[in-house]
């Protein structure tokens, strides 16, 4: 039952990634940063991917994933459509590997003794989950912050199309 919660958890959290992502009107934007913005939404989105993609993927599912984490803040002007298929795979990935958690699974040690305080993989996926709404907050208040939406003058009150 926990089990699916977390995997719906993630794969929620990885969608609205995705869709904020996809939200950006000028795709150039994911990657730039400005004064003390150091961590454009591409490099976050980077990061989230090399960190789940690590503690879910291969810890907990055995995929064999590799983790370059230098990479995830060095990498820069990715296609957004690379992105965004980067994290679907993520998510099914992930949702897969947590829902087919056996019970004894969840509940016992987490694989990977690394020296943090999350000592059952419960208790690891619940901050994994965590780390990846805070950062998907990040990524949703860059876009915001360097992605403005087009306003309309005061006498315009709404676009209209001719067919």
């Amino acid at each position: 039952m926990l089990q699916q919660h977390l995997a719906e958890q993630f794969e929620s959290a990885l969608i609205q990634l995705k869709n904020e992502i996809n939200a950006y009107t000028h795709k150039e934007h994911v990657w730039e940063i400005r004064g003390d913005i150091k961590n454009s939404g591409g490099t976050l989105t980077l990061h989230l991917l090399g960190n789940i993609n690590h503690f879910i993927g291969a810890v907990l599912g055995n995929t064999g994933y590799l983790r370059n984490r230098a990479a995830e803040f060095a990498d820069r002007n990715i296609p957004t459509s690379k992105l965004m298929k980067e994290v679907d795979e993520c998510a099914y990935r992930v949702k897969n590997i947590i829902s087919n958690l056996t019970d004894a699974q969840l509940l016992g040690d987490y694989p990977l003794v690394d020296g943090k305080q999350w000592k059952t993989s419960d208790a690891r996926l619940i901050q994994l989950l965590s780390h990846l709404n805070y950062h998907l907050g990040q990524v949703n208040y860059h876009r915001r912050l360097f992605d403005q939406p087009v306003s309309l003058p005061d006498e315009v009150m709404q676009l209209s199309y001719k067919n």
